[in-house]
């Protein structure tokens, strides 16, 4: 951020610089002077001219370096207080992660440069142009004024309309993914008509929000430019009376034309800094209307950073109660369970006893309201946590990208050994670099079951957490799901939520909920 701010200050030098080539080549045409004085004018003029592009284009991709940063930065805390602060609607959090962040850009980029040429160049201008004509820098100085209450008359009414434009599309973010989420439900009872009306009135308010803001935007860069035009208009009008002794009233000062034209080459390049500022106005406010929802985000707690497991852990359940929000009754109640370091534990029960929200306490997706959850007397950490779920994620990206989702710079030949040591069969063309949809289109159950195992191998985390990794395999794919959970859970500390009495045949312990 701060090479922009330079190098928008050093432009203001470098248009200095240019009027000033412009006031003696012009001077040098009228009074005939040689070729050598006027070369040397061009030369002024061509190097100021090249020197302001350069600058433009420099304070252009260091605002963009800065602001690129401060939206990382932004969004990755933002991330942090979604996934591990209190549970937020997810169409507000998604809104907030995208839309959100994303409006901080033009503050960054453009707006924080732009302010400070504003603040510093019109008067170090209007100061310069004092030299050749105080009476010039009067009357800058004079239209300055009202230009900048216009820009505070036009923010203060901006700044209203685009925090009710921002809550608008967070109210329409999330009622269209609540009703992507729903449309089974919406379709089932012929919900169509009232849903397509909601989403239009939702989108209509959305739409108008927006025209009320570039109203707003239109009318004031109307009234900025008015000002602009005013003053260099009174400075043309005062230097061309002045050079032709025309005036109507006396004045302390006589112009001659390098003066004059200096003047009135220097008047339009004062309020360039303004017009930047004013242009780039709308993107502050755009900035602080989403910060203001991004701020409703707590940030959590910062953890202390533990050293890393570098073998099977003991893990300890002592009096655990988990209830969800709005739920009539505990998922667990004072569940106690120690899984001996290098054991396989099987949780066998009905649905709903409890298995999912167990392993969902060791990864933090579950609220723990009560009793402890310790790993070698410690709190647990994802990053020592392998997972393999009845769903796992898949990208639309080649099998081998999949399966190195949980290490990404996993060697080739790792990732070929996690697929081979758990028997995901590739036959089909690319092998492992077949390519998928979000879908995961042209995989069985089993294989992607098997894909999510190999992900789970792959990422090199003493602790093995499997949810229902045979559910809905027929026998000959079941047993040898089961030979690659052996593979897998070699080594580690696993704990498996299933109903199958084969998979719980493997464990060391069996816990039936």
């Amino acid at each position: 951020m701060g090479r922009a701010r330079l190098f928008v200050l050093l432009d203001g030098v470098a248009a200095i610089g240019f009027a000033a080539g412009l006031a003696f080549g012009v001077d040098a045409v009228a009074s005939g002077r040689g070729p050598l004085t006027l070369g040397l004018c061009l030369f002024a003029i061509i190097l100021a001219g090249g020197l302001r592009g350069w600058l433009a284009r420099a304070a252009s991709e260091a605002g963009a370096r800065a602001a690129a940063q401060a939206k990382a930065a932004a969004r990755a805390d933002l991330a942090r207080s979604v996934f591990a602060g209190p549970r937020r609607p997810t169409g507000q959090a998604v809104t907030a992660l995208v839309e959100g962040v994303e409006a901080l850009d033009g503050h960054f980029a453009r707006f924080l440069p732009a302010r400070l040429s504003a603040a510093v160049l019109p008067l170090m201008m209007i100061a310069v142009a004092a030299i050749a004509s105080p009476i010039c820098a009067g009357i800058l100085l004079a239209t300055l004024m009202p230009f900048i209450a216009a820009m505070i008359l036009a923010g203060t009414a901006a700044a209203a309309e685009s925090r009710a434009q921002f809550l608008a599309l967070e109210r329409l973010s999330g009622l269209f993914l609540d009703r992507v989420r729903a449309l089974p439900t919406v379709l089932a009872f012929q919900a169509e008509g009232t849903t397509t009306a909601a989403l239009r009135r939702s989108a209509s308010e959305l739409a108008e929000r927006t025209i009320r803001v570039l109203r707003v935007a239109f009318i004031s860069s109307a009234a900025l430019e008015f000002f602009a035009a005013l003053s260099v208009a009174l400075v043309a009008v005062y230097c061309g009376f002045n050079l032709l002794r025309l005036l109507p009233f006396p004045v302390p000062e006589t112009l001659d034309l390098k003066r004059a034209f200096f003047v009135l080459a220097l008047a339009p390049e004062i309020y360039a800094p303004m017009r930047r500022l004013a242009a780039a106005y709308h993107d502050r406010q755009a900035a602080e209307a989403a910060s203001a929802s991004l701020a409703t985000f707590e940030r959590p707690e910062e953890k202390p950073v533990a050293t890393p497991l570098t073998q099977a852990p003991t893990i300890r359940f002592e009096g655990v109660t988990v209830r969800y929000p709005d739920a009539d009754a505990p998922a667990l109640d004072g569940f106690d369970l120690v899984a001996q370091a290098g054991t396989i534990t099987a949780l066998v029960g009905p649905s709903g006893a409890g298995k999912s929200s167990l392993l969902n306490l060791l990864l933090e997706l579950a609220p723990l309201t009560g009793g402890k959850v310790l790993i070698d007397g410690a709190p647990p950490r994802a990053a020592d946590i392998a997972w393999a779920g009845q769903s796992p994620l898949i990208l639309p990206a080649s099998i081998a990208d999949n399966i190195a989702l949980s290490r990404r710079d996993a060697p080739r030949a790792d990732i070929e050994a996690a697929a081979k040591a758990v028997g995901l069969v590739l036959d089909r063309p690319g092998g492992l670099d077949f390519m998928l949809d979000e879908r995961g289109s042209g995989l069985s159950g089993g294989e992607r079951r098997r894909l999510s195992l190999a992900r789970a191998l792959l990422k090199p985390a003493p602790i093995l957490l499997l949810d229902e990794p045979t559910a809905n395999l027929d026998a000959l794919a079941e047993e040898r799901m089961l030979a690659a959970i052996r593979v897998a859970a070699k080594g580690r500390t696993t704990l498996i939520a299933t109903h199958s009495e084969a998979v719980a045949a493997l464990a060391d312990q069996v816990i039936r909920l």
